[in-house]
């Protein structure tokens, strides 16, 4: 990731509603939200996400898939996995073990598919 993608993440993330979208959709995991569920769990109106979902696809930090007549978010884990290697890449002024924890805190909990699937209704 280069400097200019990391302003149009850091950007697209520097909204109170966008901000809690992302974290909804790595919280789903791979599977994803559809956009009705999404709006639904942000008590946000239809239209006014699906503008918020623009801006975070565009910014790579979604992606979008038809399924029957819903669309489906999820997380582009590819981008934030980048996003914060790019915050850590000179971390700690070559003192790594102080990054340790932060990495620690990032390792990703398994969660059962029947446990993604009642998020998703």
């Amino acid at each position: 990731m280069d400097q200019h993608q990391a302003i149009s993440a850091f950007g697209a993330l520097a909204q109170d509603t966008r901000l809690a979208i992302v974290r909804m959709l790595v919280k789903a995991g791979p599977l994803g939200m559809a956009a009705g569920s999404i709006a639904e769990s942000a008590g946000a109106a239809a239209s006014n996400v699906s503008f918020h979902l623009k801006d975070l696809e565009h910014a790579g930090l979604v992606s979008s898939r038809r399924e029957a007549r819903s669309i489906i978010y999820s997380a582009n884990f590819e981008t934030l996995r980048g996003l914060i290697s790019f915050l850590m890449k000179d971390c700690c002024g070559g003192h790594p073990e102080i990054c340790d924890p932060v990495q620690a805190s990032a390792r990703c909990v398994p969660v059962s598919k029947k446990t993604r699937r009642k998020e998703r209704v």
